[in-house]
């Protein structure tokens, strides 16, 4: 398995990671957790170091069963989640409170099971909390042993400035895929500026650049990407010539269109360790056979023309408020 850093301060994890969320919350049913961990473990016998979840997943239950998938298999694996979000009866609310910091830390080494979480992400920033302040407290987990580098989600150039001179930040996570590139005007520039890795959830685009999505018809009860402008069935509908060119260059390589997708990402930013979610062995062994996709100069023009043919925003307005750019 390829490794790469992220950040300066030491961190070095797989290439590739698994993102841990749909296990256990925003795709619809969560009713295989045998499945779930098996997939897991094959990550871990594969050599994936890096498995991403967070308090706010669930909420907790994501943590839990992350947490029962490593029991007895902790070294050398990086576990990394997040704090800020709060999620209550029907509420969603961004909490970076120091006490929050203190209290949410303790309930994810809890249901993680572990003594140290390698990385801590704030998932949101919170508005009315200074980020020096959240950061602040965050440092001071590192100092007490429970915490071994710092993360941010979703914030902008200037937050990411701010709280990087309170304290190193290692990785910023951001969705960052061949059709949503909306950090490479002035986040990434920043995060190289500092030497932060890139961490990329969603890079298969939900699941819509895999070409399995044609219509939102299939979508579950539950599954949040009802709610998302741009899997609408009138821009799922449009979109499909992104696909079509995905697909395209994934024949000439015989390969599928969620390995070209990976591909493009470790191309095209080779100081970044994408984090693909997926509940199910087979989709995981896919994913992983991007590591062997070497993209042609023709190809990576090809798929540059991507990002601008997107039709549809990320999120509706309440849910885009609590991203900066």
């Amino acid at each position: 398995m390829e490794t790469r850093k992220l950040g300066t301060q030491g961190l070095i994890t797989s290439a590739l990671g698994l993102g841990c969320m749909s296990m256990s919350h925003g795709y619809g049913t969560h009713d295989d957790e045998a499945e779930s961990i098996a997939t897991i473990h094959r990550a871990l016998d594969r050599g994936v170091t890096l498995l991403d979840t967070a308090e706010a997943y669930g909420p907790h239950t994501n943590e839990e069963l992350v947490g029962k998938a490593i029991r007895g298999r902790r070294d050398g694996i990086v576990i990394a989640t997040k704090f800020g979000i709060v999620v209550g009866a029907g509420t969603l609310k961004m909490d970076g409170s120091p006490e929050n910091v203190n209290r949410s830390v303790e309930g994810s080494l809890r249901r993680l099971g572990i003594a140290v979480i390698d990385l801590y992400y704030l998932h949101r920033k919170d508005p009315a909390i200074p980020i020096e302040e959240t950061v602040g407290a965050m440092k001071r987990l590192v100092e007490a042993g429970k915490v071994r580098f710092l993360g941010l989600s979703e914030v902008g150039a200037e937050s990411l400035r701010r709280a990087h001179a309170v304290h190193p930040i290692s990785a910023v996570q951001s969705e960052y895929s061949l059709w949503e590139r909306g950090i490479e005007a002035s986040v990434l520039p920043a995060m190289r500026e500092l030497g932060v890795g890139l961490v990329p959830f969603s890079p298969l685009g939900r699941g819509y650049l895999t070409g399995a999505l044609e219509s939102n018809a299939n979508f579950v009860a539950g599954d949040f990407r009802r709610s998302l402008p741009r899997f609408n069935q009138a821009n799922m509908a449009a979109n499909q010539k992104l696909v079509e060119i995905v697909q395209r260059i994934a024949g000439r390589h015989q390969a599928t269109p969620a390995q070209i997708a990976l591909a493009w990402i470790l191309a095209a930013a080779p100081d970044a360790v994408p984090i693909p979610g997926t509940k199910r062995r087979k989709y995981l062994d896919d994913n992983l056979g991007a590591l062997n996709i070497h993209l042609t100069p023709e190809d990576l023009a090809e798929l540059e023309r991507i990002a601008s043919l997107t039709s549809g925003d990320r999120y509706p307005p309440a849910m885009a408020q609590a991203v900066e750019r």
